[in-house]
């Protein structure tokens, strides 16, 4: 497949405004939650202390989205021709003036894809080099002969598969609303990691980042 590439319609416009619509309820039903005491952030539920895009709605391996990580399996086996094995899903509803900075992942997401599930579209992009410019993610301190990147827009339903560990890719300030993304992330069985990041180092998919063997 080369490093990256665009999957059309990997899943349907019909399933994806589903799941958008059930994220948009979900962040709505957790925050009542949270600001009535009703329950605490333990992981389960999402939260909005995400180091990576702070106060903006994220969770990690919610059920609904780890079946999607397994529905999507053989797509990615199809489209990458490598056997891969499923680590972890998580998804964002990102507001206005969010920021994605320029990074790699960890190798749970050797082989990493987004996909648009609705809202506003906000293009991602990567660079296909491979090189080294990020010098601070956090602080978005990058060298400043980084190259510009490939820009890519995806359409509800469309999927861009990635190397997360070797490519910088990255999202400017976003100017809509709403744009929901989730991340579906899979290692190659024939990798260094893919026996210890199979489920992202947790026994089951479904169960939240605390229940991690392993903390890569």
């Amino acid at each position: 497949m080369g490093n990256y590439k665009v999957v059309k319609q990997a899943i349907s416009y019909e399933l994806a405004n589903f799941l958008f619509n059930y994220f948009l309820l979900k962040r709505e039903a957790v925050a009542h939650m949270y600001d009535t005491n009703m329950t605490y952030d333990n992981g389960m539920l999402g939260t909005w202390k995400d180091a990576q895009i702070p106060n903006t709605y994220s969770i990690y391996g919610d059920t609904t989205f780890d079946t999607l990580l397994m529905k999507v399996l053989p797509i990615m086996k199809r489209e990458t021709g490598l056997d891969v094995v499923p680590t972890y899903s998580y998804a964002r509803l990102y507001k206005h003036g969010d920021e994605l900075k320029r990074h790699k992942d960890r190798p749970s997401c050797e082989i990493s894809t987004t996909i648009n599930l609705g809202g506003e579209s906000w293009p991602i992009f990567i660079d296909p080099t491979g090189a080294d410019n990020v010098i601070d993610e956090y602080k978005n301190i990058h060298k400043p002969n980084a190259p510009e990147g490939v820009r890519v827009d995806l359409e509800v339903g469309d999927m861009l598969i990635y190397e997360g560990c070797k490519l910088e890719h990255w999202r400017e300030p976003f100017e809509g609303e709403n744009c929901g993304q989730v991340f579906l992330h899979y290692n190659n069985v024939n990798g260094p990691n893919s026996d210890i990041n199979i489920f992202d180092g947790r026994e089951k998919l479904g169960l939240p980042a605390w229940r991690k063997k392993n903390k890569s």
